[in-house]
């Protein structure tokens, strides 16, 4: 098969010729259809994730069609068409047990842990536990944003956050993570402040339902213009970038007993991020994380993406081969961009 593979942490990657993946006795291999280009993807190949091994193929977000599946799979068989979240549970700890996969104790991440769907084909752990069937009108571009960045958004909003009609709600960086929260913090009937350094991510915010947008590049203090457009801060705040500032500047603009959630992964190389603790003391600050989204708990977002509530095909702005992979990764780097990009590997 095709795939994007780089041999070392931060050089450039290339589309080369691999062997195919074959499926472990309780996993499956997929035909992957449409995979999207996160920034998890870029963080992996800076170096910044402990669990990859060199040579790797990146790649996470994803969805296709049943290649193969072990002998141990009940539930899945060639043809069918799937997705799945980016942490693959082994269905059997105690946190998989308790339902929360999501933070499975022996969890499995392709494109972290094993090779990744930035390939023609991809294998998959515990397919029982993890695969979510894609309905027949639902597009594999769309199908693939759900598994990372929709997911993750809609967790952190509804579950994590526990957001409420009427609400405040400040999105801290408009990518594909943030403008999902955007769409379905609006949807839920929250009023959104989206806060990003790109006015075309802003313009793609407002689209998505934004009241108030806040360009960080000309706003010293995003966190005073969030208290002061919310009047008073924001009740559920996301840091959907992933930085020292932007975590404190959520922080900083929550009000009294609001909630923080921290979606954006914070590098490494940053250090330790300081999170101003005085002011959670101070006003009773909640202060989450939110990590992904069980293959359980899909059923509520999908029906609203069936109903048409909430639109994630919207979030996708660009379509580009595998060749143009490695160029779009490095470019995640210096300009995050505005939307989803999705990669078809057959095309």
């Amino acid at each position: 098969m095709r795939a994007v593979v780089f041999e070392q942490f931060g050089e450039q990657a290339e589309v080369r010729d691999v062997p195919d993946p074959h499926p472990a006795p309780h996993g499956v291999t997929v035909r992957v259809e449409a995979t999207g280009l996160c920034r998890s993807d870029w963080h992996g190949w800076q170096g910044h994730d402990p669990d990859i091994t060199l040579p790797h193929v990146p790649g996470h977000e994803l969805a296709g069609v049943v290649e193969a599946a072990g002998a141990g799979v009940s539930n899945w068989r060639p043809g069918d068409r799937v997705t799945v979240p980016f942490v693959c549970a082994c269905g059997s700890c105690a946190a998989c047990a308790a339902g929360d996969q999501q933070v499975c104790e022996r969890q499995t991440q392709p494109g972290f842990t094993h090779w990744g769907s930035f390939a023609q084909y991809v294998a998959l752990d515990h397919a029982d536990v993890n695969l979510v069937a894609v309905p027949e009108e639902m597009s594999f571009a769309t199908a693939a944003s759900l598994g990372c960045r929709f997911a993750t958004a809609f967790r952190a909003v509804v579950q994590q956050g526990r957001v409420a009609a009427g609400e405040w709600v400040a999105v801290h960086g408009c990518g594909g993570v943030g403008l999902s929260a955007v769409m379905i913090a609006a949807a839920s009937g929250a009023r959104v402040v989206a806060v990003d350094v790109s006015p075309q991510a802003l313009e793609l915010a407002r689209k998505f339902g934004a009241t108030e947008c806040v360009d960080a590049s000309s706003t010293p203090d995003t966190a005073a213009a969030v208290l002061a457009l919310t009047g008073g801060g924001a009740h559920l705040s996301l840091d959907a970038l992933g930085s020292p500032t932007t975590c404190a500047a959520s922080v900083n603009g929550l009000r009294r007993r609001g909630r923080h959630i921290q979606v954006g992964l914070l590098p490494s190389t940053s250090g330790t991020t300081p999170v101003p603790m005085a002011r959670a003391i101070a006003l009773e600050l909640e202060l989450l994380g939110s990590h992904g989204m069980a293959a359980h708990t899909y059923p509520p977002m999908l029906e609203l993406v069936r109903a048409g509530v909430l639109r994630p095909d919207l979030l996708v702005t660009s379509t580009i081969g595998l060749d143009a992979v490695p160029a779009a990764l490095t470019a995640l780097g210096t300009a995050p961009g505005a939307g989803v990009t999705v990669i078809e590997p057959w095309s």
